[in-house]
């Protein structure tokens, strides 16, 4: 592009420089009395070359007409400056979420199965952005997964790196042993709101904002601290907590071992769930208490949590702009000299040649 493109006006005098150049070189003679006797003769290779001067001449005046234009390289640069947001998915792996009371495709699965399907989503965002159910993904959030049983365990620190949380998300199992059986949900909100306390001395820039997603389907039967304690602690880390409640309504399918068997069956057990305490615990921290008792809730969950919590985004364009009249020009593996190093060169040309090799009669 050119910053000064009217310059080209200048143009129209490139007929009269022409004219005057190739003109002045025919101006000068010789008296001779007859020309007979040369019409046979070859012209020499500096005959052949007279134009040469006149056309350095209009050479360099269209250069220089070019370089009065300014032509210019432009390089478009764009800064994103986001509001951070750092988010802790907490994810219950208790014995009980092994109920069979969602489906995928089509399909029963255990509720673990289906939080790490909804959930990978939300953090990673859907593969077709057009589904009607779809989520854009926390591209620019920090997350961080807590998983908890009979106690907490913090499994991937807050980051950048979401393809490395949902690998781990989806390498989680529920527990088996009874030892590690149980429902800490209030270890697990005060490690989840350590973690993410700790980010302010760990970031260059301030987490702006730090949201606790809290998923269990039972009622807090094991670890040291209170739900209720947790959430107090959140709210004066300024953590918003949200919490989903998994699982259906009364009664859910559950597979069990037969003792005298030794095979798998399906036994229908109570679902027992502390909403009231999740309530309270998402109410404290000004989130929001959520009941998921299908896929298609879950997901419709997660798309409202998605909403809320929305990443501030403000981009900053800056151009660049390189004078190629008067910077050089990377050309491969070497550089184009600015345009006006290239006029003066063909000027001091002609005028090295007009005063040499093709210096005309006075």
């Amino acid at each position: 592009m050119f910053h000064n493109p009217w310059m080209f006006a200048l143009c129209l005098l490139l007929p009269v420089v022409a004219w005057r150049s190739w003109r002045g070189a025919r101006r000068a003679a010789v008296p001779f009395s007859s020309t007979q006797s040369l019409l046979n003769l070859r012209p020499t290779w500096r005959q052949r070359l007279a134009w040469l001067p006149a056309a350095l001449t209009l050479a360099a005046v269209t250069t220089i007409i070019v370089a009065l234009a300014r032509p210019r390289e432009g390089r478009e640069q764009t800064v994103v400056d986001a509001d951070g947001i750092a988010i802790e998915m907490v994810v219950d792996r208790s014995g009980s979420m092994r109920a069979l009371d969602f489906k995928i495709d089509g399909k029963h699965v255990d509720r673990l199965t289906a939080i790490k399907n909804v959930a990978s989503r939300f953090i990673q965002g859907d593969d077709d952005p057009a589904e009607e159910a779809g989520l854009s993904g926390r591209v620019s959030d920090l997350v961080g997964l807590i998983t908890f049983a009979g106690y907490a365990d913090a499994v991937t620190p807050p980051t950048l790196d979401h393809a490395f949380v949902t690998s781990q998300l989806n390498h989680q199992d529920i527990v088996t042993k009874r030892a590690e059986d149980g429902t800490a949900i209030g270890d697990a909100i005060s490690l989840a709101v350590e973690k993410l306390n700790s980010l302010d001395d760990r970031q260059e820039k301030k987490v702006k904002s730090k949201v606790l997603v809290l998923l269990t389907d039972g009622e807090n039967n094991a670890g040291d601290v209170d739900p209720q304690q947790a959430a107090e602690l959140a709210k004066k880390m300024d953590v918003k907590i949200y919490t989903i409640g998994v699982g259906t309504r009364g009664r859910a399918p559950v597979p069990m071992v037969n003792p005298f068997t030794g095979r798998e069956q399906i036994e229908w057990a109570e679902v027992n769930i502390d909403e009231d305490a999740l309530k309270e615990i998402a109410a404290a921290t000004g989130g929001k208490y959520y009941r998921a008792t299908d896929t298609e809730s879950l997901m419709e969950i997660y798309r409202e949590i998605d909403q809320l919590e929305k990443t501030k985004i403000e981009e900053q364009h800056f151009v660049d702009y390189r004078e190629l009249a008067i910077q050089s020009t990377p050309w491969g593996a070497f550089q184009f000299p600015p345009l006006v190093l290239v006029a003066l060169g063909l000027l001091a040309a002609r005028v090295t040649l007009g005063n040499t090799l093709f210096r005309e009669l006075a």
